[in-house]
């Protein structure tokens, strides 16, 4: 019982209609029957017909293919039953009998000849129409898909929808390809369809004469008025249907207007234009006078449309009139109210604003692929370090020069940039000897020396050895770096939450112990920034709250918590800065710098500072720049190695100088790695 409530009505319903054309292919069933469920198979024909004229959308019919298979198989069946009784009985019912004496009015010659030109508007108009218009559609809807892919991530990158939104429209276009696509077989189905109605008809006139004359011992001139009306009354009864869902076929899929009102907007379009009114008044007016044709019918109907164009005429400009008032009176509340500051208080994460010179590089319509190349930049950082880059603003600013483009993290600029469009920036990697000819320049990213050339230029730099880049290149590679070096103060406590609802869909009890029982939400994301600062990927979510449970209990103090977190993830680290079956060129830190820093540590309930006298700090950071030339020179990454206590209190030491060095403990490092020292600090 419980088992048929959850089948439901419609189910069960929908079910007994497929089940009925199985049973009418092999049980006869009486004429009155017959009756009934022809008149369903009409009504229903006529349901799919009104219902695809007024869906705004055509994914509001998104079973219309499957529909299409089971009225196709229900109207067959129909047919082989008319045909069973019409062979059997010669008479197939009220329904079929009304059709053929009425379509011809009592004359068989008018009813076969209405009957031909109905088959001939099924075959040669609709149904071949709605099956070209299918293909084209399917095909088209294909081929546009990855252009609609990318103006949802455009939209999605500039912020003008959120990540719900850009779901929503992806599923859509998904939606559509696949009943388009389906259209595009299920369309198959009707032509079909029409073709065995055809068959049918001609063995129901042939079978049914021989019938009459051969065992109904009727003369041949009654058994062929009979059999006539009745295959002509059982083709109606059939092609009628068949012919209103072709044409619900052709509907749905040459909807111009995806979300409109069938009836309004048709109108609309066809009589809502006063000009076209005014002219074919004024021609029906012509041809009533000028020509033989009915004065008062033509005239008549010539002056209707001059007058409904007039009409429409003044409704226009009343809407008009209304909508200046309107803007008017909102401009006015505008003036008058005061001033809504709460618009004026957001500050975009990130921003790249161009002069117009380089809105072809972000206009998706003149080729320009700068949109699409944000969207890389914000997957390679999330694979590279394991957090989501906000949304990324971009909007040209008549105010810079044609070529310049500014960054603004948070609102403020942070750096800037000039490119040449139609130009190509070549650096030498170091060891090409040969000069090109071109407009020095400095690489934006890293304030490398290069040479901007021209495009008949780029194959003989490229051959030369030089590293040849193009502008949208530069300016992704810009942004990459600017979005590296600010991306821990870009985590915000919103960002932590949403990783650690990430972690707790698979690791529930781990999110539990660790929060906010052990730390608090602005803890965990201080650790956060510590590594992101240092370029540490925090992808590896579950072992760095597995570390953070572990220590928590001893010391909240987050920079301690960071280390003890770095220390776990020494693969990592070790996999970023040594290379294996490699030597690393490293530089070490004097044991008495050491003790001497460590000396200097005072600890407050804000946290621990260095004391360290000014004079020292200059002659160790003196020393350190000494040794990171060494290392330079070499071709090496400026890499220093410390113990573990004094890694982070000589990183704070170190950071304000130089931005780059790598600070790295013993604890840090694989056992498997191989260093090589060619320094150390001293002072």
């Amino acid at each position: 019982m419980g088992a048929l409530k959850k089948f439901g009505v419609a189910d069960m319903g929908v079910a007994i209609y497929v089940l009925c054309a199985f049973v009418f292919f092999i049980v006869p069933i009486p004429s009155i029957l017959l009756d009934v469920m022809l008149a369903i198979n009409m009504s229903v024909a006529f349901a799919v017909l009104f219902n695809t004229m007024f869906a705004k959308e055509v994914l509001e019919m998104s079973f219309y293919p499957t529909i299409l298979l089971f009225t196709t198989l229900f109207r067959i069946s129909l047919n082989v039953s008319s045909t069973r009784l019409i062979l059997t009985t010669g008479s197939p019912g009220n329904v079929v009998e009304t059709f053929g004496q009425f379509v011809g009015g009592g004359d068989l010659v008018i009813g076969a000849i209405v009957f031909i030109v109905l088959i001939i508007i099924q075959f040669m108009v609709i149904n071949k129409g709605s099956e070209r218009v299918s293909e084209v559609t399917a095909r088209f809807t294909l081929d546009a898909m990855p252009g609609k892919q990318m103006a949802i991530d455009a939209d999605l990158n500039t912020g003008a929808i959120d990540d719900e939104e850009a779901k929503r429209r992806r599923e859509k276009i998904q939606d559509e390809s696949s009943f388009f696509g389906s259209m595009d077989g299920a369309v198959k189905y009707v032509k079909g369809d029409a073709t065995a109605g055809l068959i049918i008809t001609f063995v129901n006139l042939i079978g049914g004469i021989v019938m009459g004359v051969w065992r109904g011992n009727m003369a041949i001139g009654d058994a062929v008025n009979r059999y006539s009306i009745l295959t002509i009354g059982d083709g109606i009864c059939s092609q009628i249907p068949s012919l209103l869902i072709s044409l619900s076929t052709g509907i749905l899929v040459t909807k111009g207007s995806k979300e409109a009102d069938f009836g309004s907007v048709l109108v609309k379009q066809l009589f809502g234009m006063p000009k076209p009114l005014y002219f074919v008044g004024a021609t029906l007016s012509f041809l009533g006078i000028v020509t033989p044709l009915n004065v008062v019918l033509f005239l008549g109907l010539g002056m209707a449309f001059i007058v409904s164009g007039r009409m429409i005429a003044n409704t226009i400009e009343e809407s008009n009139i209304e909508a200046e008032v309107d803007t008017e009176e909102v401009s006015a509340d505008e003036i008058r109210k005061p001033e809504n500051v709460v618009s004026l208080l957001a500050v975009d994460p990130i921003e790249l604003e161009f002069g117009y010179g380089i809105i072809p590089l972000a206009d998706v319509n003149q080729g320009g692929d700068l949109l699409d190349r944000v969207v890389m930049i914000r997957r390679q950082v999330a694979i590279e370090l394991g957090t989501v880059v906000p949304i990324i603003r971009l909007r040209d600013n008549i105010q810079l020069n044609p070529n310049q483009y500014i960054i603004k993290i948070k609102g403020i600029q942070v750096s800037e940039g000039e490119i040449l469009f139609d130009h190509y920036m070549a650096m030498n990697p170091g060891f090409v000897e040969e000069e090109i000819t071109g407009i020095p320049t400095f690489e934006p990213s890293f304030h490398l020396p290069a040479i901007w050339i021209t495009e008949s230029q780029r194959e003989r730099a490229e051959s030369l050895g030089y590293t040849v880049v193009d502008p949208p290149s530069i300016i992704a590679t810009h942004l990459t770096e600017i979005i590296r070096g600010h991306i821990a103060e870009l985590l915000t406590r919103q960002d932590v939450q949403n990783l650690i609802n990430n972690i707790k869909e698979s690791n529930p009890s781990l999110v539990e112990e660790l929060t906010p029982k052990l730390l608090g939400l602005g803890e965990i994301q201080k650790v956060l920034q510590n590594l992101l600062k240092e370029g540490i990927s925090i992808r590896d979510l579950l072992t760095i709250f597995e570390t953070l449970a572990d220590h928590a209990v001893v010391t909240r103090d987050t920079d301690v918590l960071t280390e003890y977190v770095r220390q776990s993830l020494k693969r990592a680290i070790s996999s970023k800065y040594f290379p294996a079956n490699e030597a690393t060129s490293v530089v070490t830190l004097d044991p008495k710098i050491e003790q001497e820093i460590m000396s200097s540590v005072k600890q407050t309930e804000q946290g621990a500072y260095l004391t360290l006298d000014p004079e020292r700090t200059k002659l160790i950071t003196k020393s350190v720049e000494a040794e990171i030339a060494k290392l330079e020179n070499l071709g090496k990454a400026p890499i220093i190695i410390t113990s573990p206590i004094v890694r982070m209190y000589f990183k704070k030491l170190s950071e304000d100088y130089f931005k780059d060095l790598i600070v790295v403990s013993y604890n840090e490092i694989d056992s498997d790695v191989e260093l090589q020292s060619v320094g150390m600090v001293t002072a």
